[in-house]
Order: C-alpha cells, then sequence, then structure tokens
C-alpha cells in the first residue's frame, strides 16, 4: 500500500466540502486534529488551472481525505477511501479524475456518450451536489462534465450526453436505463469512481455497479472507491475488481458525536407534532427525519398547520420538487426541511442548526448518518429524537452502539427548555427510566 503526504495539525484557509476531526492512514497511522490541514493542493500537485478555480471558490487547504489521496490518485494507483459523508471526498476524487482525463484527452463527438470519467453514487442529490463541484473545474481544463439521475427528464439527458461527454456523474439505475438504450458506452473507461460504496451497496445497486466493472475488466483503468466502511459487500468489490489499491482512512464516528449537543425526549402521540414544532420555531435551519414517504408528507401537513413553513423530500416527489426543496433550504428561505434516509447520506447544506429524529433511524449507522447534517467543519449542532414509548428501547441499543450516556427525559410541547436545547442539559436523575 502507498502512503499520502505529511500533514500538519495545524489547518488554514477555508473548504466547501465538510471535513473530519481526526484523520488516520492505515499504512501509517498518521493523524490531525483539525478539519483542513495544511497541505495546499498546488503541493499536493493539482494543476494550476484547477488551483485558480477553487481559489477564486474560497478554497485554499486541503482536507484530511483529499491530503490523503490526491497524490495517489494522480500517480494512477487505485484508491480506497474510508471517511464519512461530509469529509471533502468529491475534490479527492474529483481533481485527480479530472486531471488525469485531460492530460491525454480523447475524441468527444456526438453521438453515444463515450465518457473516459464516469462516477457512481446512489442518489440523484448526491448527483446533483458533485456536478455542481466538478462542472466549473472540468470546464477549466476543457472537459465536459454529465449528471444523469433518475426522477428527471432522460430524453433532455440523452440530448446532453450526445454533445460528448469527458465525464458522466449517475446514480446507477439511471445509468443502466442509459446503457440499455444505447446511449452510453462505459467500454472506454479510464477512471471509475464509485462514491458512496456502502450506500450503494445498502440500496441494492451492487449488480449494476459489477454490470460496469465487467465492462472495464479488461481495460487499463483507475478505480477511486469511497465509503464509510469497507466490509462486507464492498470489501469482495475490492479484492475482486481493484488492483493493488492503496487505503486512506479518516475516522470521524467519535469527533463527530462529541461536537454534537444530544437529547432523547419522550413524547405523547398527540403532543409529539406540536413538540416538533416549538422546537423547529427556536433554530433558523432545522432538517427532520421520518421513515416513510407517506409520513413525511404528513408531517409537513401538520408543521404547516402549527404556523412552522416545511418541504419534504423523498423519492416519490419530482426531481423539480426536490431541488427546490433543497434550494430553498440551503439558501434559508425555508426554515424546515423534513426528509425521509434519502437525504441522510452525500447532502451538503451549510449551517444546518437542528436535526430531529421524528421518526428513530434503523440503526446506529443510521444514526449518525442522519445527524451528520449538522455540527459539520469543527462547528456544534443539537440532534433530538422524539420517543414514543414503545421507541424507547431501540433509542436504548443506539445510545449503547454509539457509547452515548443520555437521559431520556418526558416533555410536553409547553416545556421552556424546548425554546433553547442547545444549552439545556437534563441530568440522569430526570430520565423516565
Amino acid at each position: 500500500m502507498g502512503s499520502g503526504p505529511p500533514l500538519s495539525n495545524a489547518g488554514s484557509g477555508s473548504n466547501r466540502e465538510n471535513g473530519c476531526s481526526v484523520s488516520s492512514q492505515t499504512t501509517e497511522s498518521a493523524s490531525i486534529d483539525s478539519y483542513a490541514t495544511n497541505q495546499t493542493f498546488a503541493e499536493l500537485g493539482v494543476d494550476p488551472k484547477l488551483v485558480a478555480v477553487l481559489t477564486g471558490q474560497g478554497i485554499t487547504t486541503a482536507f484530511p481525505i483529499q491530503a490523503l489521496t490526491i497524490s495517489d490518485a494522480l500517480a494512477g494507483r487505485d484508491v480506497c477511501g474510508k471517511a464519512k459523508t461530509g469529509s471533502g471526498k468529491t475534490l479527492g476524487f474529483g481533481l485527480p479524475m479530472l486531471q488525469r482525463i485531460a492530460a491525454t484527452p480523447g475524441p468527444v463527438g456526438p453521438g453515444p456518450a463515450r465518457p473516459r470519467g464516469l462516477v457512481l453514487l446512489p442518489t440523484r442529490e448526491l448527483a446533483v451536489q458533485v456536478h455542481e463541484v466538478l462542472e466549473p473545474l472540468g470546464r477549466a481544463l476543457g472537459l465536459a462534465v454529465t449528471a444523469v439521475y433518475g426522477g428527471a427528464d432522460i430524453e433532455r439527458q440523452v440530448k446532453h450526453l450526445r454533445k460528448g461527454s469527458d465525464v458522466v456523474i449517475a446514480t446507477p439505475g439511471r445509468l443502466i436505463d442509459l446503457g440499455d438504450r444505447g446511449e452510453v458506452k462505459v467500454e472506454g473507461l479510464d477512471v471509475l469512481v464509485l462514491d458512496e460504496a456502502d450506500r450503494m451497496a445498502d440500496m441494492g445497486f451492487m449488480p449494476q455497479v459489477e454490470w460496469v466493472l465487467r465492462r472495464i475488466a479488461t481495460r487499463p483503468h483507475q478505480t477511486l472507491l469511497f465509503s464509510a466502511t469497507l466490509d462486507g459487500a464492498i470489501d469482495r468489490l475490492v479484492k475482486r475488481y481493484l488492483t493493488d489499491p492503496v487505503f486512506h482512512e479518516v475516522v470521524s464516528d467519535t469527533q463527530t458525536v462529541s461536537q454534537m449537543v444530544h437529547h432523547f425526549l419522550n413524547v405523547h402521540q398527540m403532543d409529539r407534532v406540536k413538540v416538533a414544532a416549538t422546537i423547529c420555531r427556536s433554530f433558523d435551519k432545522t432538517i427532520v427525519f421520518c421513515r416513510t414517504k407517506r409520513g413525511a408528507d404528513r408531517l409537513v401537513e401538520q408543521l404547516e398547520k402549527e404556523g412552522v413553513r416545511a418541504a419534504a423530500i423523498h423519492g416519490d416527489l419530482r426531481q423539480s420538487q426536490r431541488e427546490k426543496a433543497l434550494a430553498d433550504f440551503s439558501a434559508e428561505k425555508l426554515p424546515v426541511l423534513v426528509a425521509t434516509d434519502v437525504a441522510a447520506r452525500g447532502l451538503h447544506i451549510d449551517a444546518v442548526d437542528c436535526v430531529m429524529h421524528y421518526d428513530p433511524p434503523e440503526d446506529h449507522k443510521a444514526y449518525l448518518h442522519r445527524s451528520g447534517r449538522t455540527a459539520r467543519a469543527g462547528s456544534t449542532g443539537v440532534v433530538v429524537s422524539l420517543l414514543l414509548w414503545n421507541q424507547i428501547i431501540e433509542a436504548q441499543v443506539i445510545m449503547r452502539r454509539l457509547a452515548l450516556k443520555r437521559p431520556i427525559v418526558e416533555v410536553f410541547s409547553n416545556n421552556p427548555h424546548l425554546a433553547d436545547l442547545a444549552s439545556w442539559t437534563p441530568t440522569m436523575e430526570e430520565s423516565v427510566l
């Protein structure tokens, strides 16, 4: 396995992608305790044209996963990057992919797209956000970057592809649809990126991922795989398809949890919506998670009746509706976003004050993924779980897995502490158990 560049404990500059507080590499056990390093992108070997674009965006120094992976990726190594959502992975794989493709340009003409770079990722929202990051960088190098994903007009996407695409950013299902129609040919790939690989495995996308890998198995190519975990299906994928990969890891669970204020509140069914509305009114930006699409839609209606403006985001909505909700929430035109777990991974939204688990997550990993929408890049945030009596055991299991010791406190919507959860510290004596 290879090794990345030396790191410094003191970070400077800014980066729009969020980072992790402790970084380590499996081959060296190097670590840092800040969200930025002293490594500039120029020092990592990034093309001056790309550095100029980043500088214009206020991005001057690399985050840990970027500092660890960029040099190896530029050298042509297969890379496995283990890091949580929001750690800065997009630039970690995007910069070397674009730079390597631009160094040996190939023909990009009309007809079916024959990209030289492909980014596979699990959700539409992540596809949109990765495209927003990489498109201006690709343009600086004369590369065409196109995003294709479900829920959007496929004919419009075909029209864009036929103009020529050096890099395609795709969700697996839409890529297969376009491949079956003969609109995308992946056999000429030089660089394949698998982003949020564990999430794709969880969503059942491994057959589509292997559909791509089988088509390029005999062609020399580079694979960059980024995932929060590297076990199970991901480990099998790495062993079968990657060539002598170098492994890099950014450790973030404990530090991310410690940056959050956690509350576990026992509420009553008839009062739960009012409790949620009271909490939402006390923050500028709140993401509320529900388990089902119908539950998310219903909660939006109920919050509106309580005078709280909210919008839903889930898989049954048109892509235009989802994009508008995200845009309004990001721009602080909308104070509350009610989401299913489709939004728990891959979304980079600045300054989310509070994450509310209106319905408990499936497990401790889902708790972390959801909660990771707040307390990003070293900031603090509030995470609150609303628990009915029959959900308390689920919450206790999650707390044990995360080594969280918090009281479960009974509250009603008129509780004054709900207006300032960030500074409320209930004691274990107040716990309902």
